[in-house]
C-alpha cells in the first residue's frame, strides 16, 4: 500500500514538471509608470520565468537597447542589473518615453514601462541684460520665458513689495509709467520640482527734473546765516545750479553749496545787505529743465496768533500773536471786523484799522505782542489780520484769525468757529483783504 502512494506522488511530480515546460516563459514583474527627476538613477524591472533558450530584449521605440545580456546601446548610462532589470543613471529629459522588455518568441510577449522625467524650472529673461529704460508716460515690457516639466508657473512682484502680486504669466506689461515705477522687479518661476527660480530686473523711468523747495521765503538778518534747500528728482541725474537775481552763483568764503542725495543746499554765512533778494534753483538733464524760486529777506515773518478763539468777556478780547524778526519791529497794524453769519451767508462789517505800538527790542528773534480790543458786541464773531514792519519793509499779511466774544448761542463752542465759513464766503473775504493790504502797502 505504501509503495502505491510513492508511485502516485512520482507520477504527479512528473506531470507538474511537464506542465511547467509546456507553459513557456512568463513575466513575474508588471509594467509601471515611473516619475523621476533629472539627474536621478532609475531602475526598470523585468523578471521572467522559464525563459529557456529564448532571448530577452529591451527596446525603446525601434531602437534595441539590450539583447540577452549584451548591451547594444552605446550609452554608458544604461546597464543590466540583477538579471534583466534595466538601470538608467543620470536621467535626462531625453530619457522620457516607453521602455519595452520583450521576449523574442513567436508570440512576441512584452512588458511596457512608461517614464516621465521631471525637470526643474529654467528661465530665459528678456531683456537679457535685465535692465529696461523707458520715458515717463511710456511703457515697458519685462519677460520671463520659463521651461520645465511640469510647465512652471510665473508670477511677478516688485522687490520690497513681495506681498503684492503684479501679474501672472511670462510677461509683465507696465504702461503710463511714472517715476514711482522705477525700481527692481522680479519673476518667480516654480513647478514644484526643486527650489523656485527668481529673476530680477531693473526698470529705469526717465523723466525731466522735478524740484520742490523746503521754503519759498527764508527769513534772516545781517550777520546771521541763511540756508536754502531744494530737492531735485530727475533721471538721468540733473545738473543743479544756483542763481541770485538771475546771475549764477559760485562758492566763496561765505557761500557754500552742498549735495546730499536729492537735496541741494545753498548756505550763506554772515548775511550782508547785498545777499537779500531772489534766488533760483535750476536743474537740467537731457529731457528738460525745471526751476524754483526762493526769496531771502530781512522782512518780518508772518504773524502767528497765539490767543484762544473764545473771549473771556462779552465786550473785550485780548489778541496775542508772535512775529519773527531779526531787526527790531518798527510798526504793527491790526485790522479786524465783525461777522454776521448764518448757515447760508455771511455779512461782514467794516474793517477797523488799529496801529499797535512796536514792542521794545528784546534781543531775540521772536517778538510777542498782545493788544486788547474793547467795545465789542457780545456773542459775536470777529476776524482779524496783522501785518508787521521792520527796516526792510512790511511782511506778508497773516492768515485770517477768528474769535468770538462771550454771550449768544456759540459762546461755549469755540470749535464751531472754523466750520461756520463756507468756501465761497472765504473766497469773497480774501478778495476784500487784497484791497486792504494794497492800501496798507501804500
Amino acid at each position: 500500500m505504501e509503495g502505491g502512494w510513492l508511485v502516485l506522488a512520482a507520477v504527479l511530480a512528473a506531470a507538474y514538471a511537464q506542465n511547467n515546460r509546456n507553459d513557456g516563459p512568463r513575466f513575474l514583474s508588471r509594467g509601471h509608470s515611473f516619475r523621476t527627476v533629472v539627474g536621478d538613477t532609475l531602475l526598470l524591472p523585468c523578471q521572467v520565468q522559464n525563459l529557456g533558450s529564448l532571448v530577452l530584449l529591451w527596446r525603446r521605440g525601434p531602437a534595441v537597447l539590450t539583447a540577452a545580456s549584451l548591451m547594444v546601446t552605446r550609452d554608458e548610462r544604461f546597464r543590466l542589473v540583477d538579471g534583466y532589470n534595466l538601470q538608467i543613471t543620470d536621467v535626462g529629459p531625453q530619457d522620457a518615453g516607453d521602455y519595452v522588455c520583450q521576449i523574442s518568441d513567436r508570440v512576441a510577449r512584452d512588458q511596457v514601462h512608461t517614464v516621465e522625467v521631471l525637470v526643474p524650472p529654467s528661465v530665459r529673461a528678456s531683456p537679457e541684460s535685465r535692465h529696461a529704460a523707458a520715458r515717463r508716460g511710456g511703457a515697458a515690457v519685462l519677460e520671463c520665458r520659463a521651461s520645465g516639466n511640469p510647465v512652471p508657473s510665473v508670477t511677478w512682484h516688485k522687490i520690497n513689495d513681495s506681498n503684492t502680486r503684479l501679474a501672472e504669466g511670462p510677461q509683465l506689461q507696465l504702461s503710463r509709467l511714472e517715476r514711482q515705477h522705477s525700481g527692481r522687479y522680479a519673476c518667480t518661476v516654480d513647478n514644484g520640482v526643486g527650489p523656485p527660480l527668481l529673476a530680477e530686473f531693473q526698470l529705469q523711468v526717465l523723466y525731466p527734473p522735478e524740484i520742490t523747495v523746503e521754503r519759498s521765503w527764508v527769513h534772516t538778518g545781517e550777520g546771521f546765516r541763511a540756508e536754502l534747500l531744494c530737492t531735485v528728482l530727475a533721471d538721468p541725474p540733473a545738473e543743479v545750479l544756483w542763481y541770485q537775481n538771475s546771475f549764477p552763483l559760485s562758492a566763496s568764503e561765505r557761500v557754500t553749496m552742498s549735495v546730499r542725495g536729492n537735496n541741494h543746499t545753498l548756505l550763506i554765512a554772515n548775511v550782508q545787505p547785498e545777499d537779500f533778494g531772489n534766488y533760483t534753483c535750476v536743474a537740467d538733464n537731457s529731457l528738460g529743465r525745471a526751476r524754483q524760486h526762493v526769496e531771502v529777506s530781512g522782512r518780518p515773518g508772518p504773524a502767528r496768533f497765539t490767543s484762544p478763539p473764545l473771549a473771556r468777556s462779552p465786550a473785550a478780547y485780548t489778541l496775542s500773536f508772535a512775529v519773527d524778526s531779526y531787526p527790531p519791529l518798527d510798526e504793527l497794524r491790526l485790522l479786524y471786523r465783525q461777522l454776521a453769519i448764518n448757515d447760508s451767508f455771511q455779512q461782514p462789517g467794516r474793517w477797523h484799522d488799529v496801529v499797535i505800538p512796536a514792542p521794545e527790542p528784546a534781543g531775540r528773534l521772536t517778538h510777542r505782542v498782545s493788544h486788547e480790543l474793547k467795545g465789542l458786541e457780545p456773542g459775536t464773531m470777529y476776524e482779524a489780520i496783522v501785518q508787521a514792519k521792520n527796516r526792510y519793509g512790511w511782511n506778508e499779511v497773516s492768515d485770517i484769525f477768528q474769535f468770538h466774544t462771550l454771550g449768544g448761542e456759540h459762546s461755549a463752542h469755540a470749535d464751531e468757529l472754523t466750520p461756520m465759513f463756507a468756501a465761497a464766503a472765504r473766497a469773497r473775504l480774501t478778495c476784500v483783504l487784497g484791497v486792504v493790504v494794497f492800501a496798507l502797502a501804500r
